[in-house]
């Protein structure tokens, strides 16, 4: 993967995160000797906690951290030092109303939560780079430091800007990215609905519009400008940081979430990358909550995968402890015996090799009261702070898989172009939800562990030849370049799948006077003559693949052969008889054309047929609701076996492997608890 990463841990490592500004300071001595002896040895400090250094503008103060700090350097307890900008004191907001963010409405947030400031308002940048300069000078040096982490969870809880500055800074993006208003209006198409801008003071952030309809070429481009303001956020204070800091410590920001180029933010401006792992939202936790769907928590592998794609050894900055929930919204069950074990596995068994759990004891004050710690309210020991130990012992004997690969047998092809489109286009992000989904479905249920491509500017053919076969779903945005990487890729023995809706629109957006797969076309070796969303006035649309029928679902192009070959046909519909999937070879490789989305059943035929399925299947048999994972170093590997069934299961080792947490050897039939983990020694 063409990922820069100049930080990777050397060992496993346990961490936790802390808010010495909650507690009494009687409790910090105590504490830190309770983490350390649960073998917690990183703690998360300050990243809500600007009036602790600027009780009011231009007054700095470092008394509280600086006590704090001392007392972690006695005890040898190591530091990652958040820079508090997620949280504006009052005295900021109220003095600056203009640093907040707004609705769409153009109505301003008002202070009492988080994240509501903006990332263009001149004054927050100015005032965020002080405070930041000012801690990353008093702190830089401190032996107890490790790490820095910038602001928390960009993007998170609003990922979309409408305040005057965010017009302002859209205009600027604009001048540079189109210079001219004539070009602009080309791509954006505002001969539409007439909306031709001839100034560029006429130019907004998405306002409110009847029924919504906001142009959708602006509103692409206003999803690209929102990541760039958030990278350039990021990189003011990672470049501040880096002045000050020691060589060793790293530099990160936890994610990953919505409009932001996490993979460039990564390479260009991070030592490492972060990402907060919390399981039971798959449950969905708003009111009332949801009844447990199809992978339950298992589904938290898909977002783990997206991880990996930004950092290969990412870390968890926070790892679930306990139940989730804000005073205002969101109810969520306490994770039962071996939940929390298992879901930190999980994050290890996808790369992880830090993990700290969110937070050490559940806050008495505030929203987040309800948002469960390791210890609870009354700081007595408990199950979960047992659990804690006892994933520690286990995590201590996985040394052996520190810095270990990902080992996957096929890739899913994504950009961020295609990304933010299935935002202003919902006929484009329903199909393509859809078939991620059941992808990662599919893949799961028959344990065949896949990884996550980005393809980008600099996107290299090495980062797609050590994969027999790539699922590009339905790229709908195309351009050359990656039409010819793609066709290096196949020419070069690749097996390339694309589904419906492929290759109409350019880089803007707008759809392409061209026979669809548009650029796709000489890949493929297919025609689209008409494409429809299948009918629910109908029944299913089969279409029969050797003998065997499936269901073409959700939408559906109606294709001609053009140079490939067909290898199904529509059975029913209008269209039965037209091709259903296309093959077409070039050079030592093969491109499949599905015309529809891509369902599970779909999908595994599809692996079957590439010989890509279950590749495990020599070392273990296992129940499809049982994660199967294996991580390679050098000639050794290291297979997690994840059980996230509420009951025990049973697993077959087809050969004796080494249980890295006794040290035995086992062959044969092997019970697995409710929600058990083993991780095994491939010898």
């Amino acid at each position: 993967m063409n990922n820069k990463q100049n930080f990777q841990w050397q060992s496993m490592t346990m961490g936790v995160c802390y808010y010495p500004e909650h507690w009494d300071k009687t409790l910090w001595e105590t504490d830190l000797t309770r983490m350390l002896e649960a073998g917690i040895t990183v703690i998360r400090v300050a990243e809500f906690a600007w009036s602790k250094f600027e009780p009011e503008e231009g007054r700095f103060t470092f008394e509280f951290f600086d006590e704090f700090l001392h007392l972690c350097l006695q005890k040898g307890m190591k530091v990652i030092f958040g820079t508090p900008t997620a949280t504006p004191p009052a005295w900021l907001t109220e003095k600056y109303p203009e640093v907040l963010n707004c609705s769409i409405e153009g109505i301003l947030y008002c202070h009492g939560g988080r994240r509501h400031y903006n990332y263009n308002s001149p004054v927050y940048r100015d005032l965020s780079a002080k405070i930041v300069t000012k801690i990353a000078e008093h702190y830089g040096k401190h032996p107890a430091i490790v790490g820095w982490q910038i602001d928390n969870e960009l993007n998170c809880e609003v990922s979309e800007f409408y305040s005057e500055a965010d017009s302002t800074a859209f205009r600027v993006y604009l001048k540079e990215k189109y210079e001219t208003l004539d070009a602009l209006n080309d791509a954006w198409g505002t001969v539409f609905w007439n909306q031709t801008y001839t100034h560029w003071d006429q130019i907004y952030v998405p306002r409110p519009t009847l029924n919504k309809a906001v142009n959708p070429h602006m509103h692409l481009d206003y999803y690209r400008f929102i990541s760039h303001s958030t990278l350039s956020y990021c990189s003011m204070q990672a470049e501040i940081i880096r002045k000050y800091k020691k060589p060793r410590d790293y530099v990160m920001t936890n994610g990953m979430f919505w409009n932001v180029d996490n993979h460039r933010m990564q390479k260009e401006y991070l030592d490492v990358y972060m990402y907060d792992s919390y399981p039971s939202f798959a449950y969905g936790l708003d009111r009332a909550p949801q009844k447990a769907q199809d992978l339950n928590d298992r589904r938290w592998s898909k977002h783990l995968t997206e991880v990996r794609s930004i950092c290969p050894h990412f870390g968890i900055m926070e790892q679930q402890a306990g139940a989730n929930g804000w005073t205002t919204r969101m109810e969520g069950p306490a994770p039962r015996p071996g939940q929390l074990t298992l879901w930190a596995m999980q994050s290890v068994a996808h790369g992880a090799d830090f993990i700290s759990f969110f937070r050490w004891r559940t806050c008495i004050i505030g929203t987040e009261m309800y948002w469960h710690g390791i210890l609870d309210y009354d700081n007595r020991d408990n199950r979960k702070l047992a659990e804690v130990k006892e994933f520690y012992r286990k995590f201590q004997t996985l040394e052996p898989v520190s810095g270990a690969d990902f080992e996957a047998v096929f890739a899913v092809l994504k950009d961020y172009d295609n990304v933010w489109d299935t935002e202003v286009d919902a006929w484009h992000e329903r199909i393509s939800t859809y078939s991620e989904n059941e992808i990662f479905t599919a893949a799961e249920k028959s344990h065949t562990p896949y990884d996550v491509v980005y393809l980008q500017k600099d996107s290299e053919l090495d980062e797609l030849k050590k994969y027999p076969v790539l699922f590009y779903p339905h790229p709908v945005i195309i351009n050359k370049n990656r039409i010819e990487l793609l066709k290096s890729y196949v020419e070069q023995g690749g097996t390339l799948i694309i589904g419906c809706r492929a290759g109409y629109k350019d880089m803007n957006g707008r759809c392409v006077m061209q026979p669809q797969p548009g650029l796709l076309r000489a890949l493929t070796g297919s025609d689209v003559k008409e494409f429809t969303f299948t009918s629910p006035a109908e029944e299913p649309v089969l279409a029969v693949w050797n003998n065997r029928e499936m269901e073409m679902t959700v939408f559906n192009d109606i294709m001609e052969n053009v140079g490939g070959k067909v290898l199904a046909t529509y059975k029913n519909s209008y269209y039965a008889g037209k091709a259903a999937l296309i093959e077409n070879h070039v050079g030592k490789g093969k491109v499949l054309h599905l015309g529809s989305a891509f369902s599970g059943e779909i999908v595994k035929m599809l692996l079957e047929y590439t010989n890509t399925t279950e590749p495990f299947a020599d070392l273990v048999n296992a129940e499809a609701d049982v994660e199967i994972i294996m991580r390679r170093k050098g000639g050794r590997k290291y297979l997690f076996v994840l059980n996230f069934r509420a009951g025990e299961t049973v697993v077959d080792l087809k050969q004796k492997m080494k249980l890295l947490y006794t040290g035995e050897y086992q062959a044969g039939q092997q019970v697995l608890p409710a929600f058990g983990t083993a991780v095994y020694e491939v010898l």
